[in-house]
Order: structure tokens, then C-alpha cells, then sequence
């Protein structure tokens, strides 16, 4: 198991921000799951870039910071579907906030990242 090795620092709301949100996938599957993907399946359809493991380790956490809840249905095969909690929910209006900032800008952003590589 990971274990950090600097303690976590939460002196004050981007602290909390980036603990809870910091890991590649999160955003968009807190955004799918709004949009009513909800089964893991269907989020690695969505995000087809991303490992299950990966996927799962990021939904587990967001379960963990209460973002996500998580149901498993007693059948065979196992079937889990994720939804949002206030709390997650109450992110999706910030998150298509970023999404139409990004939008506005870009080619800026776009050739800012492409200078990098």
C-alpha cells in the first residue's frame, strides 16, 4: 500500500481542493457520473485513456473523501454502480464553470501546452 512520504498540508481551501480532487481522471469521472454513467464499465468507455485499476483506485478515493457513494448489488457476477453525494454534486456547477473557462481559451491554453513537449 502507498504511503506518503510528506505530510498532507490543509491550511486552507486549495489545500482541501487539491487533496480531494488531485489525480488526472477525477473531474471527468465526477462528470460522467453526473451524466449518468455510472457503472465502472461505462466510465472506462467514457475515459478509454485510463486503466481500470487507475479508475478504480480514483473512485475509491473520491468514495473515501465522500464525493461518491458506492452501491454493490448482491448478484453474480458483482455489479457496482457510483453516484454523487451533495457534496460531489455540489461540485458539477464549479466543474462546467472550468470547462467553459477552458473552452473561452482554448488556443491559448493549446499552444501553452504544446510548447512544453
Amino acid at each position: 500500500m502507498y504511503v506518503k512520504k510528506l505530510p498532507i498540508t490543509l491550511n486552507c481551501g486549495l489545500d482541501l481542493v487539491g487533496e480531494v480532487l488531485y489525480g488526472k481522471w477525477k473531474v471527468r469521472l465526477l462528470y460522467f457520473i453526473h451524466e449518468g454513467h455510472k457503472r465502472p464499465s461505462e466510465l472506462q468507455r467514457q475515459i478509454p485513456d485510463a486503466t481500470r485499476r487507475v479508475l478504480n483506485i480514483q473512485l475509491n478515493e473520491m468514495e473515501k473523501h465522500g464525493l461518491v457513494s458506492k452501491v454493490v448489488f448482491a448478484q453474480a457476477p458483482p455489479k457496482v454502480e457510483y453516484s454523487l453525494t451533495a457534496l460531489g454534486a455540489s461540485l458539477i456547477p464549479v466543474i462546467k464553470t472550468l470547462g467553459e473557462w477552458a473552452d473561452e481559451h482554448e488556443e491559448e491554453l493549446k499552444e501553452a501546452i504544446l510548447q512544453e513537449d
